[in-house]
């Protein structure tokens, strides 16, 4: 009786479960099926996702305003080049350079340039004016500007800077557009930039990037170094042409690219719009431009091993590498092994940093200067004079 009572059992539970188990499978069935003949998806829970990055901001009304005060600028040298000499002739003939010594010939240029002021002032690379060649002596120089509206114009040369590897020029012209000037010590790494230009001779061509790093220095492209470096495409042809930020002000001048091929290669660099304000106006006002300086000293990067050696809390500073006893800098109290850490109350990333703000220091001031001494902080107080003019 027990065991017909437990099969009862098993077999009604039995029942039951195969019930229940097709009554899910019905259910599931319909709620599969439950989409409307007309194929639109059925309405359920929505299911929270990431979002998206968002959609590209449109910059073409930055464009049309920057574009036409882009130019594009063809230059014509007449030089002598230095050639190099044998010391065996140089023994023989005495004077060698008047019989071997330079060549005569014609260069030729190409870059791009921005309207600074609407009476025609233009901002440029020097290289685009002067040519790229060392060891030659300019006897003639040409240049045109071809403006946005395809008129071309003669242009003076206002003044020149090698140490930055600027120039400023200026046309007969009225009424020019222009791009306002930004403040590059504001821009941040990752924010959408655009360079304008003529690379390979393609007038006002826009190329879009980010900012990729600021404050390059080091990069032994110039004497005073203040570098945007951008993955905007810039190519043989848009030196001297415009970075410009997503609020249509001029960040940069653009001047090198780092590459393997001679082409693009997502590594470009641009003058900085505070440095290269700077060297607009004195070019100017006094035709050259006017740099403080302590002295005609040598510094040099920290490594790690050195800044343990010396006592210095990282490497960031300039390690004061050689000195001249007439120099203001050692005979105010600085010496060789010195670190320098501040200027003018300002922290000193590294020697590039520190050369500039020795540059744009007021010609005839005092600056505050501190260093690391054998592991001691130690102030210094030096007189600013003037970078003498080559």
């Amino acid at each position: 009786m027990t065991r017909r009572v437990a099969s009862l059992l098993l077999l009604l539970f039995s029942f039951l479960a195969g019930l229940l188990l097709a009554n899910r499978i019905r259910e599931t069935t319909e709620a599969g099926a439950q989409a409307p003949a007309t194929g639109k998806p059925a309405i359920t829970t929505p299911v929270p996702v990431a979002s998206p990055a968002g959609t590209l901001t449109d910059f073409s009304r930055v464009a049309e305003r920057i574009i036409p005060a882009v130019v594009n600028i063809s230059s014509q040298q007449v030089v002598r080049r230095q050639m190099p000499i044998d010391p065996f002739f140089g023994s023989i003939f005495g004077d060698p350079d008047a019989l071997f010594g330079s060549r005569r010939g014609v260069e030729n240029s190409l870059g791009s340039g921005v309207i600074v002021s609407s009476d025609g002032f233009i901002l440029t690379n020097n290289h685009v004016v002067t040519g790229e060649a060392r060891r030659v002596t300019i006897e003639q120089l040409d240049v045109t500007v071809a403006l946005a509206d395809k008129r071309e114009m003669r242009a003076d040369v206002v003044g020149v800077d090698p140490a930055t590897d600027l120039a400023v020029l200026k046309i007969g012209a009225k009424n020019l557009p222009t791009i306002p000037w930004g403040d590059s010590a504001r821009l941040k790494v990752a924010e959408w930039v655009l360079a304008v230009g003529n690379p390979y001779q393609l007038s006002q061509t826009v190329t879009l990037g980010i900012v990729s790093a600021v404050g390059r220095t080091n990069l032994g492209v110039s004497t005073y170094e203040d570098f945007i470096q951008t993955d905007a495409a810039i190519n043989p042809g848009n030196s001297g042409g415009a970075l410009v930020n997503a609020r249509g002000e001029l960040v940069g001048i653009n001047t090198v690219i780092f590459s393997q091929s001679g082409g693009y290669q997502g590594i470009g660099f641009a003058v900085s719009s505070n440095l290269a304000r700077r060297v607009v106006n004195d070019l100017q006002q006094y035709q050259e431009v006017r740099r403080g300086t302590m002295g005609p000293d040598q510094y040099v990067p920290l490594s790690t091993r050195m800044a343990e050696e010396l006592g210095a809390p990282d490497t960031k500073g300039a390690l004061v590498y050689r000195m001249y006893r007439t120099s203001p800098a050692y005979q105010n109290g600085m010496r060789p092994g010195d670190v320098v850490v501040t200027f003018n109350g300002t922290p000193v990333e590294d020697p590039g940093h520190l050369s500039r703000l020795v540059s744009d220091a007021p010609i005839g001031s005092t600056a505050s200067v501190t260093v690391i001494r054998e592991g001691q902080r130690v102030a210094l107080k030096i007189p600013i004079g003037r970078v003498p003019r080559n």
